[in-house]
Formats: structure tokens, sequence, C-alpha cells
């Protein structure tokens, strides 16, 4: 009985292999959980045509926008876990909407499979040249002395820069107003204005505006300096280590899908961000290459969501 058991497993494998073998027989589809034009679908289309060389069949991305990012993830969480309907995922909405929205259809350790992380994208700190300071402690002193007097504009309620600044008020004591917009360009066209007094956003929404003196970078809240702004200090250099705000792309798949598929999906993102067109572009975007693999991408999703949730509750950030 059990050799019988033993030779069903391996004609078990070998069914198996050779549909692991030909993926993909079709068209793989990417779905953007945010309009055209975004960062998320920049990015995405900047890998999609290497990743389709690599692959040896098209890559498609459909944009499915609405609902803060839920409505795309809720339909790739119950896709058929086959490798060609993915998620390009937005560290934000995977990590920060299970505490932002009350009743989520979605889980983002449970319904998805990590497949692997693309880029980051770094943000920046920038004010109004009418605001009396000229680096991040001034501004820092200046919201302490004032509080409620200064107002930040971001790309949206729930954002990277929105929940990424309360955590940056949270531990230099300060009150600074939030005031949301419904994306980048609007609420950087209300800063250049002189309507809001500063903005996070990031760096390609406003790098143009700084170099042209329109606007006032404090600091950029990443690892290294960044090459569209190479004069703006890192938060760190500024004199607030820690404070490190990168926005992510990665591609998740559903949950159940075949390790196998997964790896080969994964080996196709990192051949893209190899491609020396496709690095070029990214960085034209203002995106950083980081790959991460599936095992390495399932570490950070764990990380941000110990190290953001309880930024979200302690700012009772919520959307609906």
């Amino acid at each position: 009985m059990r050799i019988l058991r033993h030779a069903a497993a391996a004609l078990a494998v070998l069914a198996a292999a050779p549909a692991l073998a030909e993926f993909p027989e079709r068209p793989v589809v990417i779905t953007v959980p945010v309009p055209p034009a975004g960062i998320i679908d920049q990015v995405t289309r900047i890998v999609t045509p290497p990743m389709a060389k690599s692959l040896g069949q098209s890559v498609v991305v459909e944009n499915r926008p609405g609902a803060s990012g839920n409505i795309a993830a809720n339909n790739i969480a119950r896709a058929n876990p086959d490798g060609y309907s993915l998620l390009a995922g937005y560290s934000m909405f995977h990590v920060g909407n299970p505490v932002m929205f009350k009743n989520l259809d979605w889980d983002p350790v449970r319904d998805f499979a990590p497949v692997a992380m693309l880029v980051v994208s770094p943000h920046v700190i920038a004010v109004h040249p009418s605001v009396p300071v000229k680096t991040l402690k001034e501004y820092v002193d200046y919201a302490r002395a004032n509080p409620g007097k200064l107002n930040y504009a971001t790309s949206g309620n729930g954002s990277v820069p929105h929940v990424g600044m309360e955590l940056f008020k949270q531990s230099n004591n300060m009150q600074v107003v939030h005031v949301p917009y419904k994306g980048a360009g609007p609420a950087v066209q209300d800063v250049l204005a002189g309507n809001v007094e500063s903005i996070v956003a990031t760096l390609p929404s406003v790098a143009s505006f700084v170099n042209a003196g329109k606007l006032r970078a404090l600091a950029v809240a990443s690892k290294t300096r960044s090459d569209l702004l190479p004069d703006v200090p890192t938060a760190a250099e500024a004199g607030f280590p820690g404070f490190e705000l990168e926005a992510w792309v990665a591609f998740f798949a559903p949950a159940k899908t075949p390790p196998a598929v997964v790896d080969k999906l994964s080996s196709a993102v990192r051949d893209a961000l190899k491609d020396p067109a496709a690095v070029r572009a990214l960085d034209a975007a203002g995106a950083v290459p980081r790959y991460l693999s599936p095992a390495e991408l399932a570490k950070q999703v764990d990380a941000d969501i110990a190290h953001w949730q309880p930024v979200i509750r302690n700012a009772n950030i919520k959307i609906d």
C-alpha cells in the first residue's frame, strides 16, 4: 500500500511538471489599483515590456482604481491562483488599509503570495518660500512655537506622506494640520500658490519647482540623497535619524499560487530591473529599483505592518 501511495505521488509530480514548465501559456494581467499616470502605473508599465521578454509571453496592464486600492486588491485576492492575475501593490494600501477601513474583504498576508518588490519612491518635505524656515530643524521648532499654524499637503488621506508625517509629528511633539488632496498634482499647486505652507510628496512631484526656487526642500526622507535634488540633505543629515519615508511598489499573486510559478514571475521582475532602458525610465520617474524575492517581500510586509499600523491607530486615521 505504501508503495502504491509513493507511486501515485510521483505520478502527480510528473503530471504537474509540464504545466509549470509551460507557464505562461497566455498573457499575464497585472492590475494597477489607481488611474493611469501615477507612480504605481508608471512603474508597472516600465517593467512589463522586459518582463514579457523574459517570460516569452505578453504582460498586460489593467487599471482598476477605486476605494484606495481595495477594489483591485479584492479582485486579485479572489482570482484563480494560477499566476495569470497579479496585483501591483502600493505599500500603504497593502499594509495600512486593514486598519484604516473597518470592513475589509481582503487580508494582506492571508490572501496574497508575494512575488517581488520592484522599487521604492522616497519622499521630500518642502515648504513655500514665504515660510521662515530653511532646515527641517527650523521647521520643527517653528511648528512647536506656533502649534496648529502650519499646514501640510499630501496626495490624500491614508497615503504614505500622510501616515509618514503623522509619525514625524508624534515623534517630535508638533502640531501641523493635514490638508489632503486627490493626488499630488493639486496638492503641489496649492502649495505653490501659498494656500498651504508645506508639502510631503515624492521627489518627481516637486523637484522641478525646488530647482526653480518656487519651493524650498528641507529634507529627503530616505537613507541616501537623491540625484534629482543632490543638494538636499537626508532627514538623518538634517538631524532626524530614522525618519525614512519610502513608498514601495510590489507585485502580488493570489494566495496558493504554485511556488514554481511565483518564482518564475519573480525572476522575470528581477531580470526587468536589470534592463538598462527600464532603469533609465525608473530613474526619470523618481523610482529607485529595489528587487526583493518572494521571501524577502513577505518579511518586508510583516515589518511594515508592525511599524505602520500602530502609527495609523495612534493618529486615528480612518477612511470609511
